[in-house]
């Protein structure tokens, strides 16, 4: 509405709300589910079905094929791409007594603190809304949670953060704190409107991790990590890992290259290649 007065006139907007599988179904976890697309399909069949004209996604929840006839050309500016440590008693992961629990269901995030933190348990049924979970802390269930910075900034509820997490402590997410916006592979019309939205740096980024994801075949049963940026020289920096769930081998790599599309996705595709030969077919049925 900002770009485009046409759009601010009243009723030229509608939003619709959808609620996805993965945010009815809390008791079990994604992989139990069916793994990716959980956040997203119902969406997808909206906007084919031409109910929507476009639509929103958070891009850690896109599957890395996206559905026929439709396409993601637009990616706004990333939030913060940090996790944020949560906890009523101490002020660190660190800190935490051998023995407590930390409550999260991403095996990206279980890993990598049983990596550092052997003698920390990981309640991994730790599923639903930001309000949900912190409920969950309050009520004594675990002693500390990890959650993205950008979903508590968007919300605006950062006032729980008890400290942030650098990336070399806790890689994010491929694509954590990005948002993307598809629309039909027809429509010109909507593909002019988001290309006045889409943060190009972004979008670059996205498309190298998305492609290091992509060259793992990621699912929601597999540890993977992935951080894509520009550092001062205007170079892209890339770091990958992947883990074995209890977090007992942890493999990362990186790259450095120009802050191009072509170079980056084939960063994000050479990285891949070779976490998958270093890791060997068994590691990733453990």
């Amino acid at each position: 509405m900002a770009s485009h007065p046409e759009l601010a006139e009243e009723g030229a907007i509608k939003i619709v709300v959808i609620k996805t599988t993965g945010d009815k179904i809390l008791s079990q976890p994604l992989a139990d589910i069916g793994g990716k697309g959980l956040f997203t399909k119902e969406i997808d069949e909206a906007l084919i079905n031409g109910d929507i004209d476009i639509a929103v996604h958070s891009m850690k929840d896109v599957p890395t094929y996206l559905p026929e006839k439709t396409i993601l050309p637009c990616n706004l500016q990333r939030e913060d791409v940090r996790d944020a440590f949560i906890s009523l008693s101490v002020s660190s992961l660190a800190e935490l007594p051998a023995g407590s629990v930390v409550g999260t269901a991403s095996l990206r995030r279980k890993s990598q603190i049983l990596h550092r933190y052997p003698s920390l348990k990981v309640e991994e049924n730790f599923r639903g809304n930001v309000q949900t979970r912190l409920r969950k802390l309050n009520e004594g269930l675990v002693q500390a949670t990890l959650l993205a910075l950008a979903g508590l900034r968007r919300l605006s509820m950062t006032e729980n953060v008890t400290s942030v997490l650098s990336i070399d402590e806790m890689l994010p997410a491929v694509a954590q704190g990005a948002i993307g916006i598809a629309c039909r592979r027809n429509d010109e019309k909507m593909a002019n409107y988001l290309a006045s939205l889409n943060h190009e740096e972004t979008r670059l980024a996205v498309a190298c991790e998305r492609a290091f994801l992509e060259k793992l075949n990621g699912s929601c049963r597999t540890p993977i990590a992935g951080y894509a940026y520009k550092d001062e020289d205007g170079n892209c920096i890339f770091k990958g890992l992947v883990a074995s769930p209890d977090g007992t081998r942890v493999l990362e790599t990186s790259r450095k290259g120009l802050y191009v599309f072509e170079d980056m996705v084939m960063m994000g595709k050479d990285a891949g290649k070779e976490l998958l030969s270093r890791a060997g077919p068994s590691f990733f049925d453990s």
